[in-house]
């Protein structure tokens, strides 16, 4: 590329990046905008406390009152939304825990002598999120690609010798995508990197703390999730428009999630170059080749986690099986450790926001945490709320 022509593509860049900034601005700050909690017949606020930060990610805590007692953690993925798209998760599990949240910070906002963040600082990072908590008394709940450092992050604490994270449970996670790969996964997989750099890349522009730091920015991210799962984004704006035609007192909420799903966060381009390499093209968790900080990622050390994998029936951003290809990695659980669970009817979205959340997916994970003996079958499947894979 000549020096003119790279002048006019940062140019060109920078006027997208600003327009998208500009639009989103409207909504205002992304808020989760949890609902009050009732609890003991009182009508509770939520509380939202920052128990621990680096330079890419807070860990947020959401409690009710005096707070529960029982800790769960939830991996929020680092995929170009922002936390509050997992906000009808947290509202559900705060009815029987306190929730920590990562809130992954964008990287337009990081600047850029915070250094370089990949996919294996990411895996440290909740590693050392969990041991701040105490992975004996801790669930943890992943979600999407944030399933992939949430399992490495587990097993290497379960390596170290370390307590052992209590309960793990991955959902609609590309833990093996070799599997069955959707049109996301094999794009990730077959896209020359000279051409990603090129085309879906560039600098944070002046005017931000991240200025100069190269990014695979929000405005590009939307179109690309939203061709993997089209209607899930016509379904959003086709079920705002009646509170806007009528004026219902709902239409704030409406616009909210709306704004939380288009509210897209840049991404650091390391980050994406290894999920690209180390989950989409070399395969190297499911093939026992990944190293993180010079220890192998050995989801076999584990022994005491209770292990549960969750797919939607028709998730078309994670493909069938990938999820539950975790089992085969973990071969020192015994068949009592683990179940796993396809929810029928269920997208990708699905697993952890909505109605199919809340009233199907949930209850069968609120089961499998809270009652482990009753919910599994013989076969290690979960048999509650019609469920069973």
């Amino acid at each position: 590329m000549t020096a003119l022509a790279e002048i006019v593509r940062s140019a060109q860049f920078a006027y997208a990046y600003e327009l998208f900034q500009a639009s989103m601005r409207q909504f205002g700050p992304p808020s989760f905008h949890l609902a009050p909690i009732f609890q003991d017949g009182q009508r509770l606020p939520v509380r939202q406390t920052v128990v621990a930060e680096t330079p890419f990610c807070r860990l947020l805590r959401f409690s009710v009152g005096e707070g529960k007692g029982v800790q769960r953690m939830l991996c929020a993925p680092l995929a170009g939304h922002r936390a509050v798209v997992v906000g009808d998760a947290i509202e559900s599990m705060l009815a029987d825990a306190d929730v920590y949240v990562t809130d992954w910070i964008d990287a337009r906002d990081v600047p850029p002598e915070a250094g370089r963040f990949g996919l294996d600082d990411c895996v440290l990072v909740l590693e050392r999120f969990m041991a701040l908590l105490g992975p004996a008394n801790l669930d943890v709940v992943a979600i999407c690609q944030g399933t992939v450092p949430a399992l490495a992050a587990v097993a290497r604490l379960a390596a170290s010798g370390a307590r052992e994270i209590r309960a793990l449970a991955l959902m609609g996670g590309p833990l093996d995508a070799r599997l069955r790969p959707t049109r996301l996964g094999r794009i990730a997989a077959a896209m020359p990197v000279p051409v990603f750099l090129s085309n879906c890349t560039g600098a944070v522009p002046p005017g931000y703390p991240g200025a100069g730091r190269v990014v695979y920015p929000g405005f590009l991210q939307l179109p690309t999730l939203a061709s993997g799962q089209p209607e899930r984004l016509f379904s959003l704006m086709l079920d705002a428009l009646p509170y806007l035609w009528l004026g219902h007192r709902s239409v704030d909420q409406a616009l909210r999630t709306n704004a939380g799903y288009g509210a897209m966060m840049d991404m650091p381009v390391e980050f994406l170059l290894d999920t690209m390499r180390i989950v989409f093209r070399e395969y190297l968790l499911p093939r026992g080749l990944w190293w993180v900080d010079g220890v192998l990622v050995s989801p076999a050390s584990m022994r005491t986690t209770r292990l549960l994998t969750v797919e939607g029936k028709l998730d078309t951003i994670t493909g069938a099986g990938q999820t539950h290809a975790t089992h085969a990695l973990c071969t020192g659980l015994t068949d009592r450790h683990r179940a796993k669970v396809t929810v029928p009817g269920c997208d990708h979205y699905d697993l952890f926001c909505g109605d199919v959340w809340r009233n199907r997916v949930y209850p069968a994970l609120r089961a499998w945490l809270e009652e482990p003996a009753q919910c599994r079958r013989s076969d290690g499947s979960l048999s509650r709320a019609g469920l069973a894979s």
